[in-house]
């Protein structure tokens, strides 16, 4: 059933106390500051950074005027800002809201995104960043301290280049393998995203500056994102998406929440007041504010009324809703004031708990240490590699290999990236940029390329070989300069990016004629898979070793080669599954890609296209669940991943009651160092529904070397959502656990009966 009438009251009454009138319901902690040099705590008390974010947020929300809660509500997109009212101070970037002296209010600057500094196509001539692997690569590592590192090296370069809020926490769960925008978020479990995501925002704010949590919720697929229409039962989607935000939220306190584009259950999601009011603002008590995505506003009272704080980007939008509209509406009390004041407090709260106002950023660039961020990237893309197959251990490759034949995939000078806002301008330069010349991605995405070429790292590890490359357009070639080579290495590429969705998963061009030609001439083949997600591979059983190193980033080129060398001991593990064909899938197909392919212009003007329904049949069996629903055997689980070392599981232990518990020991059985990420999945006895991740850990160990795990199961997935409570409800009786290396292999079995728990929405 989907949302039903009764939310609609609950969200009016929402309207009706906290929502309207009363302070903001929490307050996210915030290690105190030293304030400001001009901030005098007697004329301006909310300068007391020992107070909480709350107070200081209704002091200072009682000294402004109604100009001044306004311009808190509206930021400015600089590129196509041309109003005089405007700030006069913008750079080129994200979005601006224009700073308050009187108050000390500084102006909030904000960038994309979850990757890096981003500057899509130079808006800002000579500005480059530190360019991390890709969300999805990120997530494969399981590795929640890489997690706040990288979020934490991001958010210093963002505060050193004059910005105070990053658009990042990318966190929509994966439902379709071929969703274009796949590659930024962090894969198909609610546990592992929610566990991500939270790190990452958790690291970018402890640089005193706001990161935004987005896109809530539902943002699935980017095809038709402007009139697509997300159905989903309330409890699913409990269970899922939202679970994922909660966790997410409950963990890295980011100081905004961005909703999407689409829309969900029939509102779109900036004005829906079930996800905005219901959701997060009554049942969550999320005290910071909801801005929209830019060129997501549809109205102005219903928009406010119904839980959206700050219009974003409003050059982007069809209309400036929230200046003169909203300014009209609260004057003739269509919208009362308390819910400016509502708007304004939350926009305060953000800013106050993150440290935005007590350590507001420097007025000119500081100095980045390049090289130390670089490393950060490098590590995390070493951790993100996936070994997927690995015949005869092909890999490590033999530091006296003779003669060694790059093929494919501009492996010669650089790595490939994702496209869209994320896309950072790295250091180093881009080797390769292929505009677009059409479709909704045309305006602000490039096909482009890192400056890490993996050619340059394999000479370098193996200087005493002969290394050579061949650009991989012909087949023939390929296999020809492959023959006599002690090894062959097919660099296989994907390009996705915001705002389209490919039509397939297949590797584009005539890559998989290369692969299988090179396999037939060179029986020591292996495919380096440097894409936005899952492929198809219908050479696989002819090629005995594959890497997944996703959008690797800057130091991409760099970490691949480590891998092939055993430098590093491959430990990644998929944050989402390889299905074996498209046919396994909820969507075989894209949802409105015949209108966009039907198009003269292939859908640039994204709003033209007609409104459709996108039903999300699998509810809250979400990728591999939805792989065990429907029984299907897919080529690579998730939670999959090879090591160059092998582990093993013993001695397991089960506890129930109030909630459950396994331990267990790890072993490294074999003669490397590496690291393993074992995993815990819970089920009712009943095989009522699909197991479910409720915990896991990553694990480094020495070669002999044995510890005791212990993992508490996330009690939101053992349970199921009752809408009718409404709240979680965790069921008295057996559940069956496994630990497991993925979710399609368990290792240790057992059971524990539980107590009967409710827990609050």
């Amino acid at each position: 059933m989907l949302v039903s009438l009764r939310h609609v009251a609950r969200s009016m009454a929402l309207l009706a106390t906290t929502a309207l009138v009363g302070p903001v319901p929490g307050a996210f902690a915030q290690d105190p500051v030293a304030p400001a040099a001009s901030n005098d705590p007697v004329a301006r008390p909310w300068s007391d950074p020992k107070l909480p974010a709350a107070a200081r947020a209704e002091m200072l929300l009682s000294a402004m005027t109604l100009e001044e809660k306004l311009a808190l509500v509206y930021t400015w997109f600089p590129p196509m800002a041309k109003d005089p009212a405007a700030p006069t101070d913008m750079i080129p970037s994200a979005g601006q809201q224009p700073a308050i002296p009187r108050l000390g209010i500084p102006a909030l600057r904000e960038t994309d995104a979850s990757l890096g500094v981003a500057n899509q196509v130079e808006q800002r001539k000579g500005d480059t960043a530190t360019a991390l692997p890709s969300g999805l690569a990120l997530a494969a590592t399981f590795d929640p301290k890489l997690a706040y590192d990288s979020g934490a090296m991001i958010g210093s370069e963002a505060r050193a280049k004059r910005f105070n809020v990053m658009l990042a926490g990318g966190i929509n769960l994966t439902r379709d393998p071929w969703g274009g925008r796949n590659f930024e978020y962090l894969g198909e479990d609610p546990l592992l995203a929610g566990t991500m995501a939270g790190e990452s925002i958790k690291g970018i704010q402890s640089n005193h500056i706001v990161s935004t949590i987005k896109h809530f919720a539902l943002n699935a697929q980017e095809t038709g994102r402007f009139v697509s229409d997300g159905k989903i039962g309330e409890a699913a989607f409990r269970e899922s998406d939202l679970l994922a935000f909660e966790l997410a939220i409950e963990r890295g306190k980011p100081g905004s929440v961005m909703c999407a584009y689409m829309s969900v259950n029939g509102d779109f999601a900036c004005e829906n007041a079930f996800l905005l009011n219901t959701v997060l603002k009554q049942d969550w008590a999320y005290p910071g504010w909801v801005m929209s995505d830019w060129g997501a506003v549809h109205s102005t009272v219903r928009a406010a009324r119904n839980g959206l704080d700050q219009q974003s980007g409003g050059e982007l939008d069809t209309h400036f809703f929230f200046r003169a509209d909203l300014k009209k509406a609260v004057e003739s009390g269509e919208l009362p004031m308390a819910r400016l004041d509502d708007m304004a407090r939350r926009i305060l709260n953000g800013m106050f708990a993150t440290g935005v106002m007590d350590a507001p950023v420097v007025e000119a660039p500081q100095p980045i240490d390049n090289a130390k961020n670089a490393e950060v990237a490098q590590r995390a893309a070493e951790a993100a590699i996936v070994l997927l197959k690995n015949e005869k251990n092909l890999l490590p490759l033999a530091k006296s290999a003779k003669r060694i034949v790059l093929i494919g995939g501009h492996a010669d000078v650089g790595v490939l990236s994702g496209g869209g806002s994320s896309q950072v301008r790295s250091n180093g330069g881009a080797p390769v940029e292929i505009p677009l010349k059409n479709g909704p991605a045309a305006s602000f995405a490039r096909m482009t390329w890192h400056a890490s070429s993996p050619l340059a790292a394999i000479r370098a590890l193996a200087p005493k070989a002969r290394v050579d490359f061949v650009d991989g357009s012909d087949p023939d070639a390929a296999a020809a300069a492959a023959r006599n080579a002690d090894l062959a290495i097919v660099w296989a590429t994907q390009w996705t990016s915001e705002a389209e969705d490919p039509e397939n998963i297949d590797l584009q061009g005539n890559q998989n004629a290369v692969i299988a030609a090179v396999a037939a001439a060179n029986p020591k083949t292996a495919v380096v898979l440097n894409t936005g997600g899952p492929v198809l591979m219908p050479w696989l059983d002819k090629v005995p070793a594959v890497l997944a190193a996703w959008y690797p980033g800057q130091r991409g080129g760099e970490a691949v080669a480590r891998v092939l060398f055993g430098e590093v001991n491959p430990s990644g593990r998929l944050p989402i599954t390889f299905p074996a064909s498209l046919d396994q899938a909820p969507r075989p197909s894209v949802p409105g890609f015949e209108q966009i392919k039907a198009s003269p212009d292939r859908g640039t003007d994204a709003r033209a296209i007609k409104p459709f329904v996108i039903d999300y049949k699998e509810g809250s069996d979400v990728g591999y669940r939805w792989y065990a629903r429907q029984g299907h055997r897919p080529t690579f689980p998730f939670g999959y991943g090879l090591s160059y070392t092998r582990f093993a599981y013993a001695n397991l232990k089960v506890e129930g009651g109030a909630a459950l518990t396994v331990s267990f020991d790890v072993t490294n059985r074999g003669k490397r160092e590496g690291a393993d990420v074992p995993q815990l999945y819970v089920t009712p006895a009943t095989g009522s529904r699909p197991l479910r991740l409720a915990g896991f850990e990553r694990v480094t160990l020495k070669p002999g070397e044995t510890r005791r795990v212990t993992l508490i199961a996330e009690p939101r997935i053992v349970a199921d959502y009752d809408t009718a409570q409404p709240g979680w409800h965790l069921a008295a009786g057996t559940y069956r656990v496994a630990i497991a290396r993925d979710a399609g292999q368990p290792v240790l079995t057992g059971a524990a009966d539980l107590q009967e728990r409710r827990l609050a929405p």
